[in-house]
C-alpha cells in the first residue's frame, strides 16, 4: 500500500481567478515520470471555485471523466448538448471517447468543492456520452465500464467499519473525516494506492466520506 498525503499534491488551478487545483498525477509544470497512472486511474483532482469561477470551454479525448461534489452547485455544459447542475451525492460522468468539449463553473452564491477523477478506457476512439447519477447509495457502486472500474462510496459514522473491495489496483481518496486503512490514519485529502487488494477494512475514526476505486488488471 501507497500512501499519498494531502500535503503532496501538486497545486494548480489559478488563485488570482478563483480556482484552487490539488492534483494527485503528474500534470503539466509537475511533470513526474513515476506518478503518470494507477490502474486505469490518471487524475483525481480536487477542485475549489469560489463563486462565479470556473474552467471555460476547453477540450477533452480518450478519457471518462467522473465528478463528484464535495460542497455547492457544479454547473456543466458540454458540446453535445447535455446541461446540468451537480450537487452533493451525485456521480456525473463524462465519456470524452474521441472528443468533447464542456464548461464547468460555479454559478451559485457560495464556494464549490469537487473531487473530479479522470480514467482512461480500455478501447479509445467512439461517440462521447454523458450520464449523471443523482443521490447514489452507499450500496451502489457505479460502474465504469469502459475503464474495467467501479467507484464505490462509503459514508461512515465513527467506529463503523466496512470492508475495501479486493482488486488488481485499489484507490482510496478521503474526501472528508479520517479512517484507518490497514493500520493507516488517512485524513481529508489523503489517498492510498492498493496493488492486490485482499481481505482490508477501513475503520472510521470520525464522521468520514471515501471514495474508492476497484479497478481490474492490464
Amino acid at each position: 500500500m501507497d500512501v499519498r498525503r494531502a500535503d503532496e499534491r501538486y497545486p494548480g488551478g489559478d488563485p488570482a481567478a478563483g480556482i484552487t487545483s490539488r492534483h494527485a498525477f503528474s500534470f503539466g509544470p509537475h511533470y513526474d515520470p513515476d506518478n503518470l497512472r494507477f490502474g486505469a486511474l490518471l487524475a483525481c483532482n480536487e477542485e475549489r471555485l469560489a463563486p462565479g469561477a470556473g474552467f471555460d470551454e476547453h477540450p477533452h479525448s480518450h478519457t471518462e471523466i467522473v465528478t463528484w461534489v464535495v460542497e455547492g452547485e457544479l454547473t456543466h455544459r458540454d458540446s453535445t448538448g447535455h446541461e446540468s447542475v451537480v450537487r452533493a451525492g451525485d456521480v456525473q460522468r463524462l465519456s470524452s471517447a474521441a472528443g468533447v468539449r464542456h464548461v464547468e463553473r460555479n454559478d451559485a452564491a457560495v464556494p464549490l468543492t469537487f473531487v473530479q477523477m479522470w480514467l482512461a478506457p480500455l478501447d479509445p476512439g467512439g461517440d462521447p456520452a454523458y450520464e449523471i447519477v443523482r443521490g447514489i447509495a452507499d450500496s451502489t457502486p457505479y460502474a465504469v465500464p469502459e475503464s474495467g472500474a467501479m467507484l464505490h462510496v462509503r459514508r461512515l459514522v465513527p467506529g463503523e467499519r466496512t470492508a475495501v473491495p479486493d482488486g488488481a489496483y485499489v484507490y482510496a481518496h478521503v474526501v472528508r473525516g479520517e479512517v484507518d486503512l490497514d493500520g493507516e490514519r488517512l485524513e481529508p485529502g489523503d489517498a492510498a494506492r492498493v496493488t492486490a487488494a485482499e481481505a482490508l477494512d477501513a475503520v472510521a475514526v470520525t464522521r468520514a466520506e471515501v471514495l474508492v476505486w476497484e479497478m481490474a488488471g492490464r
